[in-house]
């Protein structure tokens, strides 16, 4: 019995050789699953990978994944041309020289272009493929903090949900035992609404104004509303107990319960019953405020 919140943040942090990453993952409510991910050029296969395994892991919200990655300077790679070298060297051997030259110096020599190469050791492919594992393994990581969140931010909704739901069984008795609604006071209702007009014209027909007073109360009578706001009750109960993601059928079930509280209202003739129909659709439109946080 654990509800999920659609909202949560979570990060995590690691190196691997030369490389630091981490991983920022904030989920915010959708009505269905949109996985929005960022990662380094060169890394598309861990963006597919990071994608199936939050798609397995979440069911509704709008997810976004982050991964930065900073490289430490690698030492450098010093490589002498010795070909180029000696070619050089022979070169110069060569030259007949007098007194106004100077032979060749060994740190001129290097000065030249193309005889000393520095290069940046490359990463090999063993390397990435670890780190593509290390980021990974981060995401698992920064993923089970998120659904920690959710689960925690769930814990608090299903008592407010609760809550709403047990004051909306709670209206709804009200409204069940509410005194307008007992046949003597519907009786009496429709006495003095008949008196009243047949006083006022006595040429209108007594029979035929019980036979539309009777029409009347049967258009207003609630019982199948009251029926029906019964049976969401339970079902919202049943909802709240899952430990599957319910965050739609909750919504659907909201509304459903609004439909009925505004037929209630709508067909009501008794100022209390119409009173109680009141407090039922503030307590359901709050019900379904709270709703829209569930996965």
């Amino acid at each position: 019995m654990a509800l999920k919140s659609m909202t949560g943040f979570a990060r995590t942090a690691g190196h691997q050789d030369r490389f630091r990453w981490s991983w920022e993952v904030k989920a915010v409510n959708a009505k269905g699953l949109d996985l929005r991910l960022r990662v380094p050029p060169g890394f598309d296969q861990v963006e597919a990978e990071a994608r199936t395994r939050l798609s397995k892991r979440l069911a509704r919200g709008t997810c976004y994944a982050t991964l930065t990655l900073a490289r430490e300077a690698a030492p450098a790679q010093v490589r002498i041309n010795r070909e180029l070298l000696q070619s050089l060297i022979d070169t110069i051997g060569a030259i007949p020289t007098d007194g106004n030259l100077k032979p060749a110096s060994m740190d001129g020599l290097l000065a030249v272009r193309g005889v000393v190469e520095v290069s940046e050791s490359a990463d090999d492919e063993a390397a990435l493929a670890a780190l593509s594992a290390a980021m990974l393994k981060g995401l698992d990581a920064a993923l089970e903090e998120l659904i920690v969140a959710r689960l925690s931010e769930g814990a608090a909704l299903q008592k407010v949900l609760s809550e709403r739901v047990e004051k909306i069984s709670a209206l709804t008795e009200a409204a069940e035992s509410a005194p307008g609604r007992k046949p003597e006071a519907v009786r009496a209702r429709l006495q003095q609404a008949v008196e009243a007009l047949t006083g006022a014209s006595p040429a209108l027909d007594p029979a035929r104004l019980h036979q539309e007073a009777v029409l009347i109360a049967a258009k207003a009578d609630v019982r199948e509303e009251l029926d029906r706001l019964k049976a969401h009750v339970v079902a919202a109960r049943e909802l709240l107990a899952s430990d599957q993601p319910v965050g739609r059928k909750l919504d659907f079930l909201a509304q459903e319960f609004s439909r009925e509280a505004n037929t209630l209202c709508a067909k009501s003739n008794d100022p209390a019953l119409s009173a109680t129909g009141m407090d039922l659709r503030v307590e359901i439109e709050q019900l379904r405020e709270q709703v829209q946080n569930i996965e």
